[in-house]
């Protein structure tokens, strides 16, 4: 029996109290070592503690505001910089001090209590979210610090790997860590799984899966190879094994962007008018959990990329705002999902990665649809009751909720929808977009990657493209100028330039 989500995130306090007690304690050298020492607070975070602390950085990476406006998932309103491009350089650090060094430390710790699992699966466990980070990071930023990042004082200043090689990497730590999962006890701390290690092994290769895809124009046989090998291992074969975080219907574990809207009050996220009138014409059944309808009873989405001035003019009662839904106060966050392996492996087909053909690319894509769907759509929402507040209002999420596929079979037989094998890579990636709804670094990722859908540039920019990766911290020039400035000469793609509009090595 494994311990609740709740009581989980309780003991996450004691890492803040031990790092504050450090802190503290720092200038007290002249004491016995044993004064002022409380034995019934912790002096050491567990393993267990390191890696809840870890999952929890999940949900705010993953939703956080840039990729969704780069997709045109949301507009903003009134507020309109990023998605205008004005904003330029992001933050990895918290990736690295937040997620990552605890993940390493897991990696490093000399001692593994059997009450938190046997040391290979802590480790592997550790592999594997440390290789989502590192992902998420490289396709973002491009080359970053790798092979030499985490080294606490032996390395203020690691010099940037490049991205192919830590690609290669990734991968072959993905396999490895699949690999170490033995039969010993399950990990504990665990607030995505629940110790479930046989659903680690189905992530982590529907993970190498997807990564190998993101190879298909940089290292397409390089590609085909890990993409083969990945889904032979086993990857996801239903909704009921999605990497899913699922928040708390409290103030302490409440998602990001319910605290955002309810608590800070500030509803500058709207539903964009791109994917509204993508959805809208064709009767999509997620269009009522991605949007919410406007004062008029209809769904309208904000206009994207107008300036300030412009956008605040429309009236909020005359459009959608994001849908109540995604922004619950216990809404779940989706890390990886069968859907995607879906539509992954129906692109594969249709690359001739896979032998099916178009047979099998049809099969799958419409499969895909249907796990989206049935994702979005959950039962437990027919018992959502509109006429109460929509800002209080929680979903409970269960894995095993099927779904609602009402409106599927209509949905599936639309020209713009119905497979055609002349525009199958076009299908597939659309259906990836609004699948990936509230993912959208990953969305902007895969947009990147295969140019669809098409989406127009924001119109009041000056011109300026829609961006193709993110600028380095600007700490990075000054405190690791040496290897930040290589690692500007030494990628192709960005033409000697730190800015929005430089290709990282995938994106070709």
């Amino acid at each position: 029996m494994f311990p609740s989500k709740k009581t989980i995130m309780k003991k996450l306090l004691y890492i803040k109290l031990i790092v504050a007690l450090l802190v503290m304690g720092a200038g007290c050298t002249k004491f016995s070592d044993d004064i002022n020492v409380d034995p019934s607070v912790p002096t050491k975070s567990s393993n267990a503690q390191l890696l809840t602390y870890a999952l929890n950085q999940l949900p705010a990476v993953i939703e956080a505001p840039a990729g969704l406006l780069y997709v045109q998932h949301w507009s903003e309103k009134p507020y309109t910089d990023v998605s205008r491009y004005a904003v330029v350089n992001y933050d990895f650090y918290s990736i690295y001090t937040e997620a990552l060094e605890n993940l390493q430390a897991i990696l490093n710790a000399g001692k593994y209590d059997i009450n938190e699992g046997s040391a290979n699966n802590q480790k592997a466990v550790a592999r594997i979210l440390k290789a989502w980070f590192f992902w998420h990071m490289t396709d973002r930023w491009g080359d970053v610090p790798y092979f030499n990042a985490l080294k606490g004082k032996e390395n203020f200043a690691a010099a940037y790997d490049r991205q192919k090689d830590i690609y290669y990497d990734l991968l072959k730590e993905l396999k490895e860590a699949v690999a170490q999962i033995d039969n010993g006890n399950a990990i504990t701390g665990d607030i995505l799984y629940g110790g479930k290690m046989d659903n680690w092994k189905l992530f982590a290769n529907s993970m190498r899966l997807l990564m190998a895809l993101r190879l298909s124009k940089a290292d397409a046989a390089k590609g085909k190879q890990e993409f083969v090998d990945a889904l032979n291992a086993g990857v996801f074969t239903d909704n009921r094994q999605n990497a899913v975080y699922v928040h708390l219907a409290d103030a302490a574990n409440q998602s990001y962007w319910y605290y955002v809207v309810n608590v800070q009050n500030r509803p500058w996220y709207w539903a964009s008018k791109t994917i509204i009138d993508y959805m809208k014409p064709l009767n999509d059944p997620r269009l009522k959990i991605f949007a919410d309808k406007n004062g008029s009873g209809v769904y309208n989405g904000v206009p994207y990329g107008l300036d300030g001035n412009a956008v605040g003019a429309i009236p909020s009662s005359s459009v959608s705002f994001v849908g109540v839904h995604v922004r619950t106060q216990n809404s779940p966050t989706y890390v990886t999902t069968y859907a995607q392996v879906l539509l992954a492996i129906a692109e594969a087909n249709k690359l001739n990665w896979l032998t099916g053909g178009d047979a099998e690319a049809k099969s799958k894509y419409e499969a895909a649809i249907q796990a989206s769907i049935r994702q979005w759509n959950r039962l437990s929402f027919k018992t959502y009751d509109d006429t109460r507040d929509k800002q209080v209002e929680k979903v409970l999420y269960d894995a095993a909720d099927s779904g609602d596929t009402t409106g599927l079979a209509a949905y599936l037989t639309q020209p713009e929808v119905a497979y055609n094998g002349a525009e199958a890579l076009k299908k597939i990636a659309n259906q990836r977009w609004l699948h990936l709804f509230m993912n959208g670094y990953e969305a902007w990722a895969e947009w990147r990657r295969t140019g669809f859908p098409v989406l127009t540039p924001a119109p009041d920019n000056g011109g300026t493209p829609i961006p193709r990766r993110q600028a380095y911290p600007v700490k990075e020039q000054n405190i690791n100028g040496n290897n930040y400035r290589t690692a500007i000469a030494a990628q192709p793609g960005l033409g000697g330039k730190d800015d929005l509009n430089g290709r990282v090595w995938w994106d070709q």
